[in-house]
């Protein structure tokens, strides 16, 4: 397992070194990266703007450049906002949790939700259980997530009054009225994962239960309950645990409409405060953040499978 863990990290250096050159490279959709750093609205002289063209480095050969960014990059400098001039890790140091706890909130939604109601719609095919599962399913599915949010808005704040459409209150500091303000945009950024999952859950289920091991189990006088959910579920959730991986990026974005909508101080809104104010900086910085926590995250998806399917081995 040791020597599998070591190889997949080194498979990950190109694909971070692919990563981190797209994400410098942004800088240099802009037209002047110099105007994008000091404001496009600043009247200064050709000279002043060579100066600082000078000072900031960016008269130097784009490969220079980027050596000097990915230097620093793997130090932990990943630069100073144009819009702030603060570190940007300092600005991640407070955005960054708040996406991860509604990007958790949103992900054990779709776990807790999911994953029973599929195993229920499996094992009554064919039922109104199924049916309304079916139904709920393409539904959440097909509902766009910023849609979603604004009818929840609508109803939950605005007409019943029950829960705080804005803001963010952190799960450490105060559980309970944290919980309050992330139910509305968990739901509104988990439900189309949540119908995905459950989906692959149910047609998991349906495939292990026809298996020869599972009538066997029956055969023995095992109960309803002990055989579907001890020894099939176990080996349905092979597939599953696929969708919930790379359920962790479509969170991750999904979070920039969400967090925007519901005026959630994260890393997403960050990211439209960026792009609104050319602040190029912290958007390479939020990609690259995104993109390796993409990799991460499927690299530990690749373990689950190793334990939950012992017939993998990684030699």
């Amino acid at each position: 397992m040791t020597g599998y863990i070591i190889r997949r990290l080194l498979q990950m250096i190109p694909v971070i070194i692919l990563v981190t050159l797209g994400t410098f490279l942004l800088l240099y959709l802009n037209a002047d990266p110099v105007r994008a750093t000091i404001g496009v609205g600043e009247d200064l002289t050709q000279e002043q703007v060579t100066a600082i063209r000078h000072e900031l480095g960016f008269d130097k050969p784009i490969p220079v450049q980027y050596a000097v960014w990915l230097g620093k990059v793997v130090r932990g400098d990943l630069g100073r906002s144009n819009r702030t001039h603060q570190l940007i890790t300092t600005e991640l140091k407070t955005r960054l949790p708040v996406t991860l706890q509604l990007g958790l909130v949103a992900w054990l939604f779709g776990i807790v939700l999911a994953i029973p109601a599929g195993v229920l719609s499996a094992t009554r095919r064919g039922t109104k259980l199924d049916i309304l599962a079916t139904v709920m399913t393409i539904s959440g599915a097909a509902i766009p997530g910023f849609w979603l949010g604004i009818m929840l808005i609508m109803l939950f704040g605005v007409v019943l009054r029950w829960l705080p459409t804005n803001g963010f209150v952190s799960l450490f500091d105060n559980p309970a009225e944290g919980l309050k303000y992330l139910v509305l945009p968990a739901f509104s950024l988990g439900l189309a994962g949540a119908a995905m999952t459950m989906r692959q859950t149910r047609s998991a289920m349906l495939e292990v239960l026809a298996q020869d091991y599972i009538r066997t189990a029956r055969a023995k006088g095992l109960s309803q309950r002990s055989v579907v959910w001890v020894h099939a579920l176990k080996n349905a959730l092979l597939p599953v645990i696929t969708i919930m991986g790379l359920e962790i990026g479509r969170l991750l974005g999904g979070a920039v409409i969400i967090e925007t909508l519901f005026a959630i101080p994260g890393m997403g809104r960050l990211i439209v405060q960026s792009i609104m104010d050319r602040d190029f900086p912290v958007i390479q910085a939020c990609v690259l953040i995104v993109a390796l926590a993409v990799l991460f995250s499927n690299l530990v998806t690749d373990l689950l499978y190793g334990y939950l399917n012992p017939k993998i081995r990684y030699n």
